[in-house]
Order: structure tokens, then sequence, then C-alpha cells
């Protein structure tokens, strides 16, 4: 590379504004398509373990505590999950979602990634 392009480069670089954006400062709205933290709503949950079956990455176990009166418990690893979906499709009653807008999921303690649904749980 020249020194003279280089020079212009830099010439050119000292009057444009930043392509970036201050994030703490300017957060953009994200999309509703944004796959995030999977939410787990326990109403109408039969507890037949297809989303267990089918999650790809062994991020989620659904633990029995009354069967017969359809009380469970699901625990849902952070950290393993790829946020692929698969088990938002296969629950036949839409007790899953991944909600678009809780995906800041970054912390510095191992056990904030284990997120647990139910009786003693966060929802």
């Amino acid at each position: 590379m020249k020194v003279s392009t280089l020079f212009g480069n830099m010439l050119h670089s000292l009057f444009i504004r930043p392509a970036t954006r201050s994030y703490l400062q300017v957060r953009t709205p994200v999309s509703e398509r944004l796959r995030g933290r999977l939410v787990w709503r326990s109403v109408g949950c039969t507890g037949c373990s297809l989303c267990v079956k089918d999650c790809p990455a062994d991020a989620i176990q659904l633990i029995d505590i009354d069967r017969a009166n359809k009380q469970f418990k699901l625990r849902y690893h952070v950290d393993r999950c790829t946020f692929c979906g698969q088990c938002v499709q296969s629950c036949r009653f839409n007790c899953l979602e991944l909600a678009h807008d809780q995906w800041e999921l970054a912390t510095v303690q191992r056990n904030a990634f284990v997120i647990e649904y139910g009786e003693e749980g966060v929802l």
C-alpha cells in the first residue's frame, strides 16, 4: 500500500461519522423474530416431554412433581441452548416460546445459566 493512499484514508476517516453506536446509551429495537430466552407457561402443559426429546442440545429437563394433578417443573439450561426453536415447534399445547425481548443473557455466575420454572421457580 502506498503512503499517499494510507494518508488519504486517514484524512477521510477523520471527517466521517462512526458506523457503530454506543450500545448502552442507544438501544435499537429488536426484531420480533429474534430468538431469546425460553419461557415456559405451566398452564396447559401435560408433561408429554416432547420438548425434552426434541431438544438437540439437551437443554430442557421436565421434572414430575405430581403427574396426576399435572404439576411439573421445567429446568432450562441457558448455557446449553442453541436457540434453534425445535422445542417450541414440538410443543403441541403452546406452552413454550422463545422471548424476543430477553436476549441479553451474559453473566459471570454459572448458576444464573440454570433457570427453573414451576413450583419454587421463576414463573
